[in-house]
């Protein structure tokens, strides 16, 4: 399951940064725009949906230690860039929803419901929001990238089944 989970969120962030990729090349006020949006902050809730099912998943079933191959430092890098990018994993989405609901906008989940805006209107809130957004973003682009470089090391220089328990399951 916890495999699953990773790979799902995986591609959904996957699909959520191209979003945020096509919204950055649309004009303002366009249509398309408000539909990249749309979809963008409806990814980004599902990111967190499915992040809530895999913490409570992780309290029921910790996960298989890490290989004794690895030393210390590198055990303790590997669990803080994990909890680092839970944690921003959870805090875009959120920083997101901050952003609309400071401006009096509910976010769209996929155009077929509404979280509405539990905030008070502010502007300097929906500033304060954007910026995180945005510092978020660029933190998990470096820590996915270590992340992913740390797993292709392990799969492909130092060959020690890192990489391996976290590939999807193949059929024998």
């Amino acid at each position: 399951m916890a495999r699953g989970l990773h790979w799902l969120n995986a591609i959904l962030a996957l699909v959520t940064i191209l979003l945020a990729y096509g919204i950055s090349g649309t004009s303002r006020h366009g249509a398309p725009r408000a539909v990249l949006l749309m979809l963008h902050g409806s990814f980004g809730m599902t990111i967190l949906a499915v992040l809530l099912v895999w913490a409570g998943w992780r309290l029921r079933h910790p996960p298989p230690p890490l290989r004794p191959a690895l030393s210390r430092i590198e055990v303790l890098l590997a669990h803080a860039t994990q909890a680092a990018i839970f944690m921003l994993f959870v805090a875009m989405p959120l920083t997101g929803y901050a952003t609309l609901a400071a401006v009096g906008r509910p976010v769209s989940l996929f155009g077929v419901a509404a979280i509405p805006p539990l905030l008070p209107a502010s502007g300097r809130l929906a500033q304060a929001a954007i910026a995180l957004h945005l510092v978020g973003q660029f933190l998990i682009y470096a820590l996915v990238a270590l992340h992913v470089g740390a797993a292709l090391v392990h799969g492909f220089i130092r060959r020690d089944g890192i990489l391996q328990r976290m590939l999807p399951s193949r059929a024998p």
